[in-house]
């Protein structure tokens, strides 16, 4: 049972991860001339469907030129460089790193990374699919970014005096 469903891509179940609960009827049927058995079975399925706009957190598995794959669930999206962050980056194949120009922002294999799924294509006939994310939006990206430029916006908004309110004339009155 589980072999025959465990990492099997459906284009509506999406990526089947584990077979569980599985009940097996006690009562077969013998069918003339097979020496098998068949009983009736029920089963429960562990899936991963991924859908376009959700926000998803996985670990950078491999850097490359052109970008970094991140493990989220059981299959590896793309996170293409023109997706990574908004500054220039440059790739430094010995040290296996992407690196922002101006911000010296580093994505290596390791890092914990928030993205967003832009693209999904489920794949058929014994293809895997392929996912396409991105991290080019407030509070996505590599997870130290996130909380340093979370703590910006939080030391900002405590160094701001409160605003008072202004009074509102009501309409008609003069």
């Amino acid at each position: 049972m589980r072999a025959k469903y465990e990492g099997v891509v459906d284009e509506e179940l999406g990526y089947v991860i584990a077979v569980t609960d599985v009940k097996v009827s006690p009562t077969g049927k013998i069918i003339p001339g097979d020496g098998a058995t068949y009983h009736k079975v029920s089963f429960s399925l562990l899936t991963f469907y991924p859908r376009i706009q959700e926000v998803v957190e996985g670990e950078v598995v491999e850097i490359a030129d052109f970008g970094a794959f991140v493990r989220i669930g059981p299959i590896d999206a793309l996170l293409h460089v023109s997706q990574l962050m908004d500054d220039f980056i440059s790739y430094d194949e010995k040290q296996g790193v992407l690196l922002g120009k101006e911000t010296k922002r580093k994505l290596m294999s390791g890092d914990q990374v928030r993205v967003r799924i832009t693209a999904v294509s489920l794949g058929r006939a014994g293809s895997s699919g392929k996912i396409g994310v991105t991290a080019r939006q407030p509070f996505l990206g590599k997870l130290e970014w996130i909380e340093y430029d979370t703590q910006k916006i939080r030391e900002s908004l405590e160094k701001k005096p409160p605003q008072e309110a202004t009074p509102q004339k009501k309409g008609g009155q003069q």
